[in-house]
């Protein structure tokens, strides 16, 4: 049956690893969480799934860009599905339940923040749920490197659907976030099915340089294939990008700014081997599913591993050779220091934050309570002339905490609906001929204009009538203003929506020992960074599997460190015997580095020093304070 859905919909014969695994297992009625890494097909899991069930598949996602383009990919194939997230007004919201509740739908995205809304409790019971799928699972953990504070109203869910399976999914996750997730969501009884995070096809490489653009130079000359170049900000995409092209690389930016259909853009030219290389923040990657990616560069380093880990796993996920490279410096280290300040900001500095934005969006006390608000943070940040990272990272606190939500930037196209029945619309158009004209297009182009919401196009109405957009936007205005249609033109905004009336700044709960703890979690993230990045004798995969709990990984042969050991020469054979005379003079008295290494002056020194690098980073021996080394720790 399942393979049968695989087939139908999307043309493939057999499933990925654990992909068949997962789906039996929640099909059996039990909660489940799956691991599977990037590129891994998470969304066919729920999708085939739900299929194979009568009912309706709810699915939670935090991003709405991703939300709209799962919809779009499912309607494609003739599933139907629909989404609800922050920005749609009541009635559009009355509709798509509906659609959910008598059209046979088969998929309910939802944003977090919806699951408490009233239009949701009030249409609940009427819903025939099949299964609760949970995408980006990790957002459910404050521990976890992307926490989301309204993943915890997923909890709810249970209680509205006590006999419904969940489905958390998830690509990276360290084995407190895993414990956290099941957890947070209530499982029933903990079950996990984790693919191993190991990639055979890809070669880490990390280099420590100051001319970065130089070195990203060589790599693009080298390997000719695909590439995706991550850098910290918006700015650098350009500049990088600019940097490639004058040096006969083809390039182009991308980052959370753009248009969204200047954005769509760069990255259908980039799918379609246009544009060889990407240069992006981190908005870039999420949703992409584009096999051949050959090299994936960090210019700068990730706040995370699970962050580096994601991205990197973009290259090679046709299983052949890529290479995933970090280019880092003494600098790197140093933003990182400057990062923890700006990222958790004083309690003083967050309560003004709240005041400013109230006073900026003209709230008055007492009142905004879960009203959305259009919010340019540019003109917000120019307008009290604050600090970019530190205001940000505020008002994520305050996210966090619940006092308000701030949505991506995000564009919303044009839409209507009649609000007046067919017969009404008639007399109307009898009376006035400006209106017969754009009403008869309206009703000739777009379907189900009388029952849903439906997206329009002003350019093309304009085409048609041989006017400017302005004046048909002029007339849709009109018309919604007399009560005919309700028209929602098109916009591209960011969304803040207040959790609470506003209240005055002391009465703001905030916790100082909470903020200690979450910059305590993030340096330690850090510091794992770090230590990634400067490590020189451990093989990187074998760093990164243990970050993620996987702890007898064998040496991958193919990353940095380990080409440089084959290169040293240093075989298994000589890394025993060197090992074991160093043990062997340490059982007898603790002795200093560099005296040690000269008394095993039967190998090469540089072997030596090697060997006793790797002892002391796998703490198989121990360097004392007083400068000695030691079998004791």
């Amino acid at each position: 049956m399942f393979r049968r859905i695989l087939k139908k919909y999307w043309g493939y014969s057999n499933f990925r690893p654990l992909q068949l695994e997962i789906i039996k297992s929640v099909y059996s009625g039990k909660d489940t969480l799956g691991l599977l890494t990037t590129g891994g097909g998470k969304s066919i899991i729920f999708q085939v799934l739900s299929l194979s069930k009568e009912g309706l598949c709810i699915v939670i996602t935090p991003l709405i860009a991703l939300m709209k383009d799962q919809v779009e990919n499912l309607e494609n194939l003739g599933i139907k599905a629909v989404a609800i997230y922050s920005g749609m007004n009541k009635r559009e919201i009355n509709i798509a339940f509906n659609k959910c509740i008598l059209g046979n739908y088969k998929f309910l995205y939802l944003s977090p923040e919806r699951i408490k809304s009233d239009l949701f409790l009030e249409k609940k019971d009427e819903l025939n749920i099949n299964l609760i799928a949970v995408d980006e699972a990790h957002c459910i953990s404050q521990w976890g490197y992307d926490f989301r504070p309204s993943y915890l109203e997923i909890v709810k869910l249970r209680e509205f659907f006590p006999d419904i399976p969940v489905l958390a999914l998830t690509a990276t996750a360290t084995k407190n976030v895993v414990e956290d997730i099941q957890e947070k969501l209530n499982f029933n009884e903990k079950n996990v099915f984790k693919k191993s995070f190991e990639r055979n096809n890809l070669s880490y490489i990390v280099r420590e340089l100051e001319d970065k653009n130089k070195y990203l130079l060589k790599i693009l000359k080298i390997e000719k294939g695909c590439a995706i170049v991550y850098v910290r900000n918006r700015r650098k995409t350009f500049d990088i990008s600019n940097f490639l092209r004058k040096n006969n690389i083809s390039s182009d930016f991308y980052h959370a700014g753009l248009d969204n259909k200047i954005k769509s853009k760069k990255q259908e030219s980039w799918k379609k081997n246009k544009t060889r290389v990407i240069v992006s923040t981190n908005a870039f990657g999420m949703g992409i599913d584009k096999a051949d990616v050959r090299v994936v560069v960090h210019m700068d380093l990730p706040d995370s591993l699970e962050a580096y880990f994601q991205e990197a796993g973009r290259a090679g996920r046709d299983e052949k050779k890529s290479f995933a490279v970090l280019l880092y410096n003494e600098n790197d280290k140093s933003n990182f220091e400057k990062r923890l300040k700006t990222s958790f900001p004083e309690i003083d500095f967050i309560k003004k934050i709240y005041n400013s934005v109230c006073n900026f969006l003209q709230i008055p006390l007492g009142s905004g309570f879960d009203v959305n608000f259009d919010f340019d943070l540019s003109l917000f940040l120019r307008n009290f002339k604050l600090p970019t990272l530190e205001t940000y990272n505020s008002l994520k606190y305050l996210e966090k905490e619940k006092y308000l939500e701030l949505t991506e930037n995000i564009f919303i196209h044009s839409k209507l609906i009649f609000k007046i029945q067919k017969e009404e619309i008639y007399k109307l158009q009898v009376k006035s001929k400006i209106f017969d004209k754009v009403i008869k297009l309206l009703m000739r182009n777009y379907t189900a204009l009388f029952s849903e919401y439906s997206k329009i196009n002003e350019k093309f109405i304009a085409k048609k009538l041989n006017t400017s957009v302005e004046n048909i936007k002029k007339y849709l205005k009109r018309l919604s203003k007399y009560n005919i249609i309700d028209y929602i033109p098109e916009r591209k905004t960011s969304l803040l929506i207040l959790k609470t009336e506003r209240i005055l700044d002391k009465n703001l709960k905030i916790s100082k020992k909470e903020i200690f703890e979450k910059k305590k979690n993030y340096k330690s993230k850090i510091d794992a960074v770090i230590h990634y990045a400067s490590s020189k004798n451990k093989c990187r995969n074998q760093l990164l599997l243990f970050y993620f709990g996987e702890k007898n990984a064998e040496e991958c042969g193919i990353c940095d460190v380990c080409k440089e050991n084959k290169e040293n020469n240093l075989t298994e054979e000589e890394f025993k015997n060197i090992s074991d005379a160093i043990k062997k003079i340490l059982l007898k008295k603790d002795e200093i580095f560099n005296d040690l290494a000269k008394e095993i002056y039967f190998f090469p020194e540089k072997k030596i020093i090697k060997t006793l690098d790797f002892l002391l980073e796998n703490e198989e021996i121990f360097l004392l304070e007083n400068g000695k080394v030691s079998l004791h720790n």
